[in-house]
């Protein structure tokens, strides 16, 4: 009788389990969509990074989605071979989780460099208006100039001295005219520093949320595999 209770126990526990796992599954599916809009509209890493890392989040959550299905019904249909591939295919998804989480972390060394080329490439091809518009956005945003610094602009104008308006402090029409030396005018500190601290936060928390969710999703085959067992076993969980 204990066991039959413990049974039921984890078989809703599972069922839960699962309904969660599919919500999360839909949401890596919106999340995925909404970064690489994102993406698409910061050029500066739209080069390294395309359109893989969105389309990895999608993949992920419809996988995670169809994953959840087979939960849920092997969970309340108490089908063992259901949950068995719920078991197997979650197992498959936790060992990639910690591997992105990894990746992720290691990918963060590199950013500096990415980060360095995309920004001196969108300067030199500052007159492209769609690279325009994303460093300007950059600039305003991180109220910075340049790369390293404002000096990066040193080819903007003929005279050598001036920089984008999206540089000065307060904004107005050729508000960078010859402003380069004028730390009162325009930010001096260059973007480089700024966007790479902003990406490996973000990279950070990316890794933290893998292997918070591959910890849950852990919980989730321990209930699986309990409920192999029972089933397996011949015992009533209904």
């Amino acid at each position: 009788m204990a066991v039959e209770g413990g049974m039921k126990c984890v078989k809703f526990l599972l069922f839960f389990f699962n309904f969660i796992f599919w919500l999360c599954g839909l949401a890596l599916i919106v999340l995925g969509v909404l970064v690489q809009v994102a993406l698409h509209n910061t050029p500066v890493i739209k080069d390294a990074a395309g359109s893989a890392a969105p389309l990895v989040l999608i993949i992920i959550g419809v996988v995670i989605f169809f994953i959840a299905f087979f939960g849920c019904c092997g969970a309340w249909k108490e089908n063992y071979c259901m949950v068995t591939m719920f078991a197997i295919l979650l197992s498959i998804i936790i060992i990639a989780e910690i591997a992105t989480a990894i990746a992720a972390y290691v990918f963060r060394d590199k950013l500096t460099g990415l980060v360095d080329d995309g920004l001196k490439d969108m300067i030199t091809h500052y007159n492209n208006t769609e690279y325009k518009k994303g460093l300007d956005q950059i600039q305003k945003e991180l109220k910075c100039c340049g790369a390293v610094n404002a000096t990066d602009w040193v080819n903007y104008q003929p005279d050598g001295i001036s920089v984008p308006d999206s540089c000065c402090r307060n904004i107005s029409l050729d508000c960078g005219l010859k402003a380069m030396k004028d730390g009162n005018k325009i930010y001096t500190n260059g973007c480089q520093s700024a966007l790479e601290n902003l990406l490996k936060a973000n990279t950070l928390w990316i890794a933290v949320a893998a292997l918070v969710i591959a910890f849950i999703e852990i919980l989730g085959l321990v209930f699986a595999c309990a409920l192999m067992r029972g089933i397996r076993s011949g015992y009533e969980v209904m």
